[in-house]
């Protein structure tokens, strides 16, 4: 081997023993570590680690994620309202009495309203605007037997969030929007009492799906 190989092959192995040594001290640290350690690097933020790890331990994180997916999927999350007013109109109250129908099912549930507009005024104006629609909405669902403590009302104006980005009115952007926020304090998924088993066994029904027909026909 002439002295040029020689110098290539040393320089690849050096470059690979400095991969395997950097990849062993990174396996040390993270075996000497708490787990979950590096998302409180990926997050920056002191005590990420052992949130983040008491959620998965105790099941709140898969839960209220769960949960969260399957309000949206099964009521729509969103209602609007017209320029200018936070008025609730027929139809966005039939969405809501959906909404609190779905919201009575999972007592230890909390929900967030979020109040949006359109781009149509001052930031400042629509910022009251849009809380004045998140509290009405927060008020409907209270009326209908939901706790005040389950429920928050959040501002989010159309400055900031627009589904659509025009100056001109919009009726997508004048909207509330339902979400999970997470379990009340203290809460557990509930214990699988007659009226909550009720509840889950409409939601196996309706999830069930007829098997297909299969046809065997006879060979002579």
């Amino acid at each position: 081997m002439n002295r040029q190989g020689q110098k290539m092959r040393n320089m690849a192995l050096i470059l690979t023993t400095g991969l395997a040594l950097a990849a062993c001290s990174e396996g040390t640290r993270i075996l000497n570590s708490e787990a979950g350690a590096e998302l409180s690097v990926a997050q920056n933020g002191f005590g990420s680690t052992t949130n983040h790890n008491l959620a998965v331990m105790t099941g709140d994180q898969s839960y209220a994620i769960n949960l969260t997916r399957k309000f949206a999927a099964d009521v729509p999350n969103t209602v609007h309202f017209a320029f200018n007013s936070s008025v609730l109109e027929p139809q966005a109250q039939q969405v809501l009495l959906r909404q609190a129908d779905w919201i009575k099912q999972f007592p230890e549930v909390r929900f967030r309203v979020y109040g949006h507009t359109d781009l149509v005024g001052s930031a400042a104006y629509n910022k009251a605007l849009g809380l004045r629609r998140a509290r009405v909405v927060v008020r409907f669902l209270e009326a209908q037997g939901i706790s005040r403590n389950r429920l928050e009302a959040v501002v989010s104006f159309g400055e900031t969030q627009p589904l659509v980005y025009t100056p001109a009115p919009n009726e997508q952007n004048r909207r509330t929007v339902t979400e999970v926020s997470g379990l009340i304090k203290g809460g557990k998924p509930i214990p699988l009492d007659g009226k909550y088993a009720e509840v889950v066994y409409r939601e196996y029904v309706a999830s069930a799906t007829a098997s297909p027909t299969i046809v065997v026909k006879k060979t002579e």
